[in-house]
């Protein structure tokens, strides 16, 4: 995938693309996740989403939570709570571990929730 020139289209519902640059997670202070290779989930009636590849992120402020949740479009989801800055944000990033094949290339790759601060 090269920027936005080249999105991955799924159905009506979802578009994935490159950023086009440099992508950068951070809470309280703390970069959670850096990289070159984030993809933009654009889903009809939800902000983008920045989905990092695992081996950009700080898994070792993650600790894996119970939580899980189901999505007709993209499968099922996993999730993380993240520790950092002296907080502890529960169920903060989550990952589609085996997705569906329509959207397969989001496997290996965490998204974050909002209070998680994205840069590009």
């Amino acid at each position: 995938m090269n920027g936005t020139a080249n999105p991955h289209k799924i159905g009506e519902r979802i578009t994935i693309k490159a950023p086009g640059t440099r992508a950068r997670a951070r809470f309280k202070g703390e970069t959670l996740a850096e990289s070159d290779s984030a993809l933009v989930l654009l889903e009809t009636g939800y902000p983008p989403r920045f989905y990092f590849p695992q081996e950009d992120v700080r898994m070792d402020l993650l600790s894996r939570s119970g939580a899980k949740t189901h999505c007709p479009f993209k499968g099922d989801a996993a999730y993380w709570s993240l520790t950092a800055g002296g907080e502890t944000l529960e169920n903060a990033a989550w990952a589609y571990l085996d997705p569906l094949p329509e959207i397969a290339i989001i496997a290996g790759h965490l998204s974050f929730a909002d209070q998680v601060e994205i840069e590009t």
